[in-house]
C-alpha cells in the first residue's frame, strides 16, 4: 500500500464505516486484531497488580506508587521514544516491544510477599518504558495505513477498542484473580504480547523514515529539541497537544481513587470491586468516541468540545463523591452510571484531540509530537496521583472529600480551556479563512 498523505482535509461526514474499515483495510485490521488482545491482557495484568499490592500492603500510597511507576518512567522515556519512532521502522519497533514485554511480565510471578513489592515497581517501569515506544509508533502509523476518509473512523475504533478491552479485561481480570489466581493473569498477559507481535509482523506500514546514519545518542538532544521547537512554531499543534494533559491534571488522581472506591464497594472481593468500576470506566471511554464521532461532525467545533468534555467529566466525578458507596443496591448502580458518564466525556476528548493532532502534524514530526503529548499527559497524571495518594496516606482528607476536591479542580480546568484555548482557535480559524480568501483569485463576472 502506498503512503497516504493527509495534507488535505476532507468533509468529516464523508467517512468510512467501522465494518467497511475492517473489511477493506487489511493492514489496519491486522494491527487492530493484535493490539486488541494485547490490551485485554494489560488490563488483566493491572487489576491483578492493584489487588496484589493492596493485599500485601494495605497502603493507599503503595497503590499510588503503582500508578507513578507507570507514569514517570514513561514521561522520561517519551521524548527519546518519539525520536526512535520517527527515525526507525515503526513496524519492527512494535514487534520488538511486544516480545520484550512478553518476557518482562513473567517477572511478576516472582512476587509472593510484601518485601517483594519494590520488584513490582521495577518490572512495571521496565514494561512501560518499552511500551513508550509501542504506543507512539502505533499512533503515528495509523495515518500511514488509512485514507483520509478512514482516519477518524480508525481512531474512533482504536479508542473504542481500548475502552472495550478495559471494560472486558477489568471485569474478567477481577473474575480470573478471584477464581484462578494472580499467576494465571500474568501468564495470559505474556501470551497476548506474543499474539500482538504476530499480527504486527503480518502488517505492512509505509513510513517516511529519517536518515539513520548518525549515531542515535549524538543526535538525540538535537532531534528532541527539534520536536519541541516544532510545537513552539506551530501553535495550532501545540494547543491540541495539551488537551489530554489538561484532563489528566485532575483525572489522574480521580482514576487512582477509583481503585480505592472499588475496595469499598466490594470489601470481600477486592479484585471484583476494582474490576467493576474499571469496567464502567471502559464502557464510558468506549461510547464517548462513538458519540463524539456521530454528534460533532464540524471539526471547527472540536476545541469547544474538548474543553466541555473535561468539565463534564469533573461534574460526574463530583457526583460520585456525593453518593454513598454501598456494595449493593441503587447506590452502586448510580456510581457505575456516573463513572461511565465521566469517562464517556474523557473518551470524546481523547479521540477528537488525537485526530486533530494527526491532521495538523507532518509525518516527519508525528512520532515526536505524539511522544511529547504523552510526556505532558504522564507528567500531569503523575502530579495528580502523587498529590492524591499523599493526601489520603496522611489523612488530610477522607476518600469522598478528596474525590470532590479533585473533581472540582477538573471542572475548573475545563472552564480554563474554554476561556483561554478556544478563543485562540477561533482567531486562528479566522486568520486561515482570510488567508484562503486572499489567495483565491477573483474572477470578473
Amino acid at each position: 500500500m502506498a503512503y497516504r498523505s493527509h495534507k488535505h482535509d476532507i468533509n468529516v461526514e464523508d467517512r468510512a464505516g467501522y465494518l467497511e474499515l475492517l473489511r477493506t483495510n487489511v493492514n489496519y485490521r491486522r494491527l487492530w486484531f493484535g493490539s486488541s488482545l494485547s490490551l485485554l491482557g494489560d488490563w488483566f495484568n493491572l487489576i491483578a497488580l492493584y489487588t496484589l499490592v493492596s493485599t500485601l500492603t494495605g497502603s493507599p500510597l503503595a497503590i499510588g506508587v503503582i500508578f507513578l511507576a507507570k507514569m514517570l518512567p514513561w514521561a522520561l522515556a517519551a521524548p527519546v521514544a518519539g525520536l526512535i519512532v520517527d527515525r526507525y521502522n515503526r513496524r519492527r519497533l512494535m514487534i520488538g516491544a511486544d516480545l520484550i514485554r512478553s518476557v518482562i511480565v513473567l517477572g511478576f510471578l516472582l512476587i509472593h510477599e510484601a518485601a517483594h513489592v519494590p520488584l513490582i515497581y521495577v518490572l512495571i517501569a521496565a514494561q512501560v518504558v518499552v511500551g513508550s515506544v509501542y504506543v507512539p509508533a502505533k499512533s503515528a502509523s495509523i495515518p500511514n495505513i488509512t485514507s483520509p476518509r478512514e482516519l477518524l473512523t480508525a481512531n474512533a475504533l482504536s479508542s473504542a477498542t481500548w475502552s472495550t478491552m478495559l471494560a472486558v479485561g477489568a471485569a474478567l481480570g477481577g473474575f480470573v484473580v478471584e477464581f484462578a489466581g494472580i499467576e494465571a493473569v500474568f501468564i495470559l498477559d505474556c501470551l497476548t504480547y506474543l499474539w500482538s507481535a504476530w499480527f504486527v509482523y503480518r502488517t505492512v506500514i509505509p513510513q517516511n523514515t529519517e536518515d539513520a546514519d548518525d549515531p542515535l545518542l549524538r543526535t538525540a538532544a538535537r532531534k528532541i529539541w527539534d520536536g519541541w521547537a516544532h510545537l513552539r512554531s506551530h501553535p495550532r499543534v501545540a494547543r491540541i497537544a495539551t488537551a489530554k494533559a489538561t484532563w489528566a491534571l485532575a483525572g489522574g488522581g480521580l482514576v487512582y481513587m477509583l481503585t480505592l472506591i472499588g475496595e469499598q464497594v466490594s470489601p470481600g472481593a477486592i479484585a471484583a470491586g476494582i474490576g467493576v468500576l474499571f469496567m464502567a470506566r471502559g464502557i464510558g471511554t468506549g461510547i464517548g468516541p462513538i458519540i463524539a464521532r456521530g454528534l460533532f461532525t464540524n471539526q471547527s467545533n472540536w476545541p469547544v468540545v474538548l474543553g466541555s468534555a473535561i468539565a463534564v467529566s469533573g461534574v460526574a466525578y463530583f457526583a460520585v463523591g456525593l453518593v454513598p458507596w454501598a456494595p449493593e443496591g441503587l447506590a452502586l448502580f448510580t456510581v457505575i452510571a456516573l463513572v461511565i458518564m465521566a469517562h464517556a466525556s474523557s473518551g470524546g476528548n481523547w479521540v477528537l484531540a488525537t485526530v486533530l493532532l494527526q491532521k495538523r502534524t507532518d509525518d516527519a514530526y508525528r512520532g515526536r509530537v505524539f511522544a511529547t503529548e504523552w510526556l505532558l499527559v504522564m507528567i500531569a497524571e503523575s502530579l495528580s496521583i502523587g498529590i492524591a495518594s499523599v493526601i489520603l496516606e496522611l489523612g488530610w482528607l477522607d476518600l469522598a472529600g478528596a474525590v470532590r476536591v479533585f473533581a472540582g479542580a477538573q471542572v475548573a480546568f475545563g472552564l480554563i480551556w474554554l476561556l483561554v484555548v478556544v478563543p485562540k482557535e477561533w482567531r486562528s480559524d479566522a486568520e486561515e479563512q482570510q488567508a484562503n480568501r486572499m489567495a483565491t483569485p477573483h474572477e470578473d463576472t
